[in-house]
């Protein structure tokens, strides 16, 4: 499982013009699933992110975390995050789980952030969406499960 943590003052989702999902100080997070990932990925990542101490303190270090700020999430599947670009010129898809699987474990992570008591808005899986935002910082984290040995 893989997911791009960006710190935003705000983040909006867009399916067929109409806005689907809006957050103000927080976490855009958009999400991808790969074949072998599982619900330990689930709760390894969720509780990674929940906890991430990125938002500043009272002396402007990176010290507080979401839920120290009140913050909200965004969450956005985005199967590309498990796109192959080494070879040719169109990436390959073929690490990206397939929808079923993937969409299960995108509901089961955006459950576990509703179950942390944190304000959540999501994208529509499977979905042409519009997401805009503004990066605060800007702060941008990468984290995959697969750095993680413990979890296989």
């Amino acid at each position: 499982m893989r997911a791009v943590v960006q710190k935003v003052k705000y983040s909006s989702v867009t399916v067929d013009n109409e806005i689907i999902g809006k957050i103000d100080n927080g976490f855009m997070i958009l999400l991808g699933v790969t074949h072998e990932d599982t619900l330990k990925e689930v709760e390894w990542l969720s509780k990674k992110i929940k906890d991430l101490r990125i938002f500043e303190d009272q002396d402007g270090k990176m010290n507080l975390s979401l839920e120290d700020v009140k913050g909200e999430v965004l969450i956005i599947s985005q199967f590309t995050l498990y796109g192959n670009c080494i070879k040719g010129r169109r990436p390959s898809f073929t690490d990206a789980a397939k929808p079923d699987h993937a969409e299960n474990l995108y509901n089961k992570f955006i459950e576990k952030f509703q179950s942390f008591g944190i304000k959540t808005q999501t994208g529509k899986f499977g979905a042409d969406m519009k997401v805009e935002l503004l990066n605060d910082g800007p702060v941008t984290m990468i984290i995959d499960t697969k750095d993680v040995g413990a979890l296989k």
